[in-house]
């Protein structure tokens, strides 16, 4: 397992149910960690977490040496590591999208904003940890950020040029899907949270929490995001000579005219591989080992229950993380049921104690049969820990009102499937025209 982060930690955590697993470079609250890289060590699979990596090339190196790898190679994983790249993709896949503009220059980028109603959202095209995007309410921030991106001030050359696109309103979806080249299989659906603060406040981040399952996403709504978004963009990456072998996130805003594409990522997400690995009832490491051989044949299936992950963060974080900061109450949460911790920023002192060593640090995961029952267990375990200057959100799984299946994830629902049925009516034929040619 490559990467050192809560998704490294939560891969780690799954696949060791049927696997001994060695985490490269891990972390000191990873079990198995080494500081051996990559290309020394040996092993059946070898599974690549992070975008940085695989947007580098690493599959490809470990893959010319005869290893089975998951994780796609650098040309698939441009779909993370450049958005104009990726929206030029998904534009010839026909994949539903929201209007957009590749700019490495102020004034037409300018020009093209002040074109859009709002809100506006701003991209690096480049890999910025998850913090290089801004959507904003207001014209004159946004025009401030395209300016600072492309002076490289902001997230250097990633941000030298960048995607504007229209804002978009509605109820965020995350799917993941396992990929082997030709075949997809969708992952439980999670709905996670970019904002720092209570109620989407504050900058963007990496992400400060998640849920899974999402009530809203039916198995017809999941059914027209495979179809819809998932396999024509596998089909065209195929088209392109790219074997795509790993994991397709769909970051998916649900609007009032059906689902519509925010980015694509190229690996499992974080903080979602928390909440939707550990709910998993297949053998991970088989899904994963028949991608890698280009060859899925283990569905992908999940237990009935509910997971939620708080995400907790050092003072400063997004921008200036404060580190060394010993962290407390972890013996306390290890003797809770149904929680599990997923280390991420973490670091040992002189005397051996975690401190913290990054922005986000700790994952905090409840699981129950209901979501109520597992935001309960997650937010009593972050009763239980703490730091100086640790930061979470209050609110995580709060916009449920309650319990999965509850009334107001029933109306949104009802409201998302008739949203569906208005929007896609028209496309679905013709979309079936070219859904044969696919399959040959």
């Amino acid at each position: 397992m490559v990467g050192s982060d809560g998704r490294a930690h939560a891969l780690a955590h799954v696949l060791g149910r049927s696997a001994d697993v060695v985490v490269t470079p891990g972390n000191p609250g990873i079990a198995g960690s080494t500081e051996s890289p990559p290309e020394d060590l040996d092993g059946d699979l070898f599974v690549i977490g992070p975008e940085g990596p695989l947007v580098e090339g690493l599959a490809d190196r470990l893959r010319s040496r005869g290893k089975r790898v998951y994780g796609p190679g650098a040309d698939g994983a441009r779909l993370e590591g450049s958005k104009a790249w990726m929206k030029e993709l998904v534009a010839e896949a026909g994949v539903p999208t929201a209007r957009y503009g590749v700019f490495e220059e102020a004034a037409p980028a300018r020009a093209f904003l002040r074109s859009l109603d709002g809100p506006w959202v701003v991209k690096t095209d480049g890999l910025a940890g998850g913090k290089g995007v801004l959507v904003t309410d207001s014209l004159v921030e946004a025009e401030d950020d395209v300016k600072a991106k492309l002076g490289g001030v902001s997230f250097g050359d990633a941000g030298r040029k960048v995607v504007i696109e229209e804002g978009l309103v509605g109820t965020e979806l995350s799917l993941l899907a396992v990929c082997d080249g030709r075949r997809a299989v969708p992952l439980a659906p999670a709905r996670d949270y970019k904002r720092l603060g209570d109620g989407d406040l504050g900058p963007n981040t990496g992400g400060m929490g998640a849920y899974s399952p999402v009530p809203e996403a039916s198995e017809r709504l999941l059914g027209e995001v495979m179809d819809r978004f998932v396999e024509p963009t596998l089909w065209t990456l195929r088209r392109r000579g790219i074997d795509y072998r790993g994991t397709l996130y769909a970051g998916l805003m649900l609007t009032a005219d059906g689902p519509r594409l925010l980015e694509y990522n190229v690996r499992f997400g974080d903080p979602e591989a928390q909440v939707v690995l550990p709910r998993l009832t297949a053998d991970l490491s088989d899904v994963l080992a028949g991608a890698a051989d280009g060859h899925l044949s283990t569905e992908a299936t999940f237990d009935a229950g509910a997971a939620l992950t708080v995400v907790c963060a050092s003072e400063g974080y997004p921008t200036d993380p404060h580190v060394g900061e010993r962290i407390d109450g972890l013996r306390d949460v290890a003797e809770l049921d149904g929680v599990t911790v997923y280390h991420a920023g973490v670091a040992l002192d002189h005397d051996g104690r975690l401190v913290t060593a990054g922005g986000r640090v700790l994952a905090l995961t409840g699981q129950a049969p209901t979501l109520a029952e597992a935001r309960a267990r997650a937010y009593g375990a972050v009763g239980r820990v703490s730091w100086s200057g640790m930061q979470h959100r209050t609110d995580i799984g709060g916009d449920i009102g309650g319990d999965i299946g509850g009334d107001i994830g029933a109306q949104r629902a009802v409201c998302l499937e008739a949203a569906l049925e208005a929007a896609e009516a028209a496309a679905r034929l013709a979309w079936e025209n070219d859904r044969e040619e696919r399959r040959r």
